[in-house]
């Protein structure tokens, strides 16, 4: 494998090649987006769910609603729909860790490989993914939002194909929907729960883990939790935005950023602090459970990919 040189284009001509770190590019990939898929299929409920409490920010003539009352309707709709309501944007959060999380991952891990940090990416590298990545993350969020947009109204999730005829009659132009708030939302992730929270666990394992019978899976869970709130806090208002963008029908107008604050500072108006910060309880939940699967996934395969070149040969020479 450490022969091997790509010929592909656009791909780096070492990219299959392992370095000391131990992993190629390629397996450092692969291994960002297995812990991925594992983390979407399985923290997919609690991501449906936060989405309705966000959404039913308003009732059904366009008033803002008490947050409990959200909460109330969110829940009925998971009650009266379980399966449905668990699964819905699934699927396209799935085909994302293809084409969301390659453009990302591969942005993020290129300039990591690129600046000799590996396959623990830094800040410039989190930034640089951020920006670059947005285009391609975007258009897998609005259909993943747009799915569960109606159960309210039909208590089923909206077909993909229907999304993309209806978005296919403006030139696709409304998948574009929410890419400013997107953008300051994926830097968040990437810059807390990319560089963070790995930083954080391995200080945690140096200075308790070692003293300690914990193992990886319970320093991950504490830097998980300590990250977690600090990333909903910021992200939080950043998630409504693109809810609010994200959810009104195709066919009608876009909403505006100008227009998506207002209507958010008018909840916080009426609701006080409440009202702008709406699903951050079930984002904290969920930040915590999603950063765990994902470095959980990822470190099961770099582990993985790691024995498999040491017992091949595969590590450079000294």
């Amino acid at each position: 494998m450490s022969s091997n040189a790509s010929s592909i284009p656009f791909i780096p001509a070492d990219f299959f090649v392992v370095k000391k770190t131990g992993l190629s590019q390629a397996q450092a990939l692969t291994a960002y987006l297995g812990g991925s898929a594992f983390q979407t299929i399985v923290d997919n409920p609690v991501t449906a769910y936060r989405q309705l409490v966000q959404q039913y920010a308003k009732d059904a003539a366009g008033k803002p609603v008490d947050p409990r009352i959200a909460v109330k309707e969110a829940r009925a709709v998971f009650v009266a729909h379980p399966i449905s309501a668990s699964l819905s944007g699934v699927t396209p959060r799935l085909i994302g860790v293809g084409f969301k999380r390659v453009p990302k991952f591969g942005i993020l891990l290129g300039f990591s490989f690129f600046l000799g940090e590996g396959e623990n990416p830094g800040f410039a590298a989190a930034t640089a993914a951020s920006i670059l990545s947005a285009p391609f993350i975007n258009p897998i969020r609005m259909i993943e939002k747009q799915q569960r947009a109606y159960f309210r109204q039909t208590g089923k999730a909206k077909p993909i194909w229907d999304i993309l005829k209806e978005s296919a009659a403006q030139k696709f132009a409304p998948l574009f929907r929410g890419s400013i708030p997107l953008m300051g939302h994926s830097m968040a992730s990437a810059l807390l729960g990319l560089v963070g929270q790995p930083r954080l666990q391995k200080y945690i394992q140096k200075e308790v883990g070692d003293k300690t019978n914990w193992g990886r899976s319970a320093t991950g869970l504490i830097a998980s939790s300590v990250v977690s709130p600090i990333y909903v806090v910021v992200t939080n208002p950043l998630s409504r935005l693109e809810v609010i963008m994200q959810t009104n029908s195709i066919q009608g107008k876009s909403i505006p950023v100008q227009d998506a604050v207002k209507e958010m500072f008018h909840d916080m108006t009426t609701f006080g602090m409440r009202g702008i910060f709406r699903g951050q309880g079930i984002g904290i939940a969920k930040a915590i459970i999603s950063l765990s699967l994902f470095h959980e996934g990822r470190h099961f395969l770099q582990d993985y990919f790691q024995r498999y070149n040491v017992e091949h040969g595969y590590l450079p020479s000294e």
